[in-house]
């Protein structure tokens, strides 16, 4: 079986979580800390604080930045369903954009659609989403957050390690030089993982201090007081990340630049060779001057209606040659919570009917590889003498 993505765990890894049962702490300690030095380190923010999922994250970064009943955010269209259920709870106004139909994500010009669309005159935040690790777009919704005069939180949460290009210079995805917050997730199909975890970067020091309170119930220690005297100053949550988990996180996080390159290779190779079925098929475009992918998903675009077939078949027809693809993702108003709510949206729906996430991760072979290359051949083979029997 090839699924569309896995962990990568070697010698290494396992030793040092071995290492940390055999230490004091399990729950977060030492390696927590150097776990968030080292994420500070790699994306170049002031501030860094793990927690325990990516949803968990993104959840600290909106109560952070104060979100109450009926402050309104945007957000994508096609984006996991995370976000969006996190600013319900908290009552927030949630408007959806829509997305390039290619790409799957929000841009400038379908945001601005939105704000007009649905007259939205005062923004509490924006929400952008690097769909399959490609950080686009940041230095246009940076420039609209100062004129909203909004927060603008990046959800990086598949895109640790990619690098985006602002001027002559590159920043890493989660810097904050442009943004408010980044949120990551470090699931086992991430960039690098942590089992379950995540991470929110910011330079705003007191963006820093809310979240590391808002992660621990809001306890409040006085360094003058016994340990055993404690404040609570807000309602807050357990959202930390143990001691195992940044131990992995740790091993995992050094070895970042060598699992970046290798998926890069196999999207060179993917580009490469599925091109010759441009007729058909729309490759999530290469790293360019603009940005360097963290490459978490390789995401290509099936002009199905020409094949006279659809995205089901597709995916099922793989999964008998023991290739399991998958979709990222469906529109957030499909689904039963939110479909009286919201309507269709043109773009969402072409990417929704025509994108396919197809296996990329650290250990895919040469011969996986090809294996893919061959058996997305056969589909559109066969599909194309039946449609032009018809």
């Amino acid at each position: 079986m090839i699924p569309y993505g896995k962990q990568f765990i070697d010698k290494s890894d396992k030793k040092e979580v071995l290492k940390v049962l055999s230490e004091s702490f399990l729950t977060t300690g030492p390696r927590t800390k150097e776990l968030e030095n080292l994420i500070k380190k790699k994306t170049n923010s002031k501030f860094a604080i793990t927690c325990n999922s990516g949803t968990s994250s993104l959840h600290l970064a909106f109560m952070s930045i104060g979100i109450k009943e009926n402050d309104n955010i945007v957000m994508p269209a096609v984006n996991f369903i995370a976000s969006y259920n996190i600013c319900k709870n908290l009552k927030a106004n949630i408007f959806l954009a829509d997305v390039d139909p290619i790409q799957g994500v929000m841009t400038p010009q379908t945001f601005n659609e939105c704000i007009k669309k649905f007259k939205i005159k005062k923004i509490k935040a924006i929400v952008t989403m690097y769909l399959g690790g490609k950080p686009r777009y940041i230095e246009e919704f940076y420039k609209i957050k100062k004129i909203n005069k909004c927060y603008l939180i990046e959800d990086a949460c598949h895109a640790f390690g990619a690098k985006y290009k602002v001027g002559n210079n590159f920043y890493f995805a989660g810097s904050c030089k442009h943004s408010d917050i980044a949120t990551f997730s470090f699931h086992p199909v991430k960039s690098f993982t942590t089992g379950e975890g995540g991470a929110i970067t910011t330079n705003n020091k007191y963006l820093a201090k809310k979240i590391s309170e808002l992660r621990s119930h809001c306890i409040i220690r006085n360094k003058n007081e016994e340990h055993w005297k404690y404040d609570v100053n807000d309602h807050g949550y357990n959202f930390r990340l143990s001691n195992i988990n940044c131990a992995l996180g740790v091993s995992q996080i050094k070895k970042i630049e060598t699992f970046i390159k290798k998926r890069t290779e196999i999207a060179n190779f993917y580009i490469k060779h599925l091109s010759k079925f441009s007729k058909y098929i729309t490759c999530d475009k290469s790293n360019n001057f603009l940005f360097n992918s963290a490459w978490h998903l390789f995401i290509i675009s099936i002009n199905f209606k020409k094949l006279n077939s659809n995205k089901d078949k597709f995916l099922n027809f793989l999964k008998k040659k023991n290739i399991f693809c998958q979709f990222h993702y469906i529109p957030i108003y499909k689904f039963s919570i939110t479909k009286n709510l919201y309507k269709t949206l043109k773009n969402s729906e072409i990417y929704y009917k025509n994108a396919v996430s197809i296996p990329i991760f650290y250990s895919l072979t040469g011969n996986e590889q090809k294996k893919i290359v061959k058996i997305i051949e056969q589909f559109l083979t066969i599909n194309s003498n039946q449609t032009k029997k018809k």
